[in-house]
């Protein structure tokens, strides 16, 4: 399931759906199925224009952002967290060794401060290596050498290094969660991967606090033209499209709650 899911990303992701329509829109053109040929050239051009050149992934990141809100202040006393992995240039740090984040550092950054504030709290970090290769380190190992730099001490961390999917995230921290005996803690992660981790986690019957962060919107897009960021319209769109595939995949194999968790 692991690298099915893989390989179908990497061919069902807008930018690949539109390269793979222009070489159908070529093969049609070879065996002179012209009205084939124009379709898939016409809807390659769609999906690149509204992919680059509008909102329109923009607005989809939104909608999965404001799922769960966020809350107003800080609990008053905080027992545990669980931090999924996902925030690591894990390909650069297993060779360079260091702390290199990718956009989502944001998840870390919020357990650190919580850490900070609740100095009796445990911090469960879930993430191993979910490449197809198989040969990096995961978030769950660089976070051995980020939380120490900044006074947290090594026996608050639960290391969860196994898993490479969000699935895999839920079931193994359950059962680490049990073996030391801890409950409702807070669930950090990105606000857009909020939804499809609340649904496993509560289908697995784990107790957690959404603790959305890493957002990507302001809160207020539009659906519009914006001809100013194509590189970043096409990263959300992308981002936003996985988390569909993902809340649709793993609610038809039975993994999630419902469709689309609130």
């Amino acid at each position: 399931m692991f690298v099915i899911s893989k390989l179908v990303w990497i061919l069902a992701q807008p930018l690949s759906l539109a390269f793979i329509l222009v070489f159908f829109a070529f093969a049609a053109s070879l065996l002179r199925w012209r009205s084939l040929s124009i379709l898939s050239a016409m809807a390659s051009v769609v999906i690149l224009f509204v992919t680059l050149y509008t909102t329109a992934g923009n607005l989809l990141m939104q909608d999965l952002e404001e799922r769960f809100p966020k809350p107003a202040a800080d609990p008053d006393s905080l027992q545990c967290m669980i931090v999924l992995g996902g925030a690591f240039e894990n390909e650069v740090n297993t060779v360079r060794h260091g702390i290199e984040f990718n956009p989502a550092a944001d998840r870390f950054v919020e357990a650190l401060r919580l850490a900070q504030k609740f100095p009796q709290s445990r911090i469960l970090i879930s993430g191993g290596d979910g490449s197809l290769s198989g040969i990096y380190e995961g978030d769950a190992a660089a976070s051995e050498r980020f939380f120490p730099l900044f006074g947290i001490a090594r026996d608050r961390l639960i290391e969860e290094r196994q898993s490479r999917t969000t699935f895999e995230n839920a079931v193994n921290t359950k059962e680490f969660l049990a073996s030391q005996g801890l409950s409702n803690c807070l669930l950090i992660t990105s606000g857009f991967h909020m939804p499809r981790s609340v649904g496993i986690f509560r289908k697995l019957g784990i107790d957690i606090v959404p603790w959305p962060t890493d957002y990507r919107t302001d809160g207020q897009v539009r659906l519009s033209l914006d001809f100013t960021q194509p590189n970043l319209n096409a990263q959300n769109m992308a981002t936003a499209i996985r988390e569909w595939y993902g809340l649709v995949g793993y609610y038809l194999a039975g993994r999630t709650s419902e469709l689309y968790p609130r």
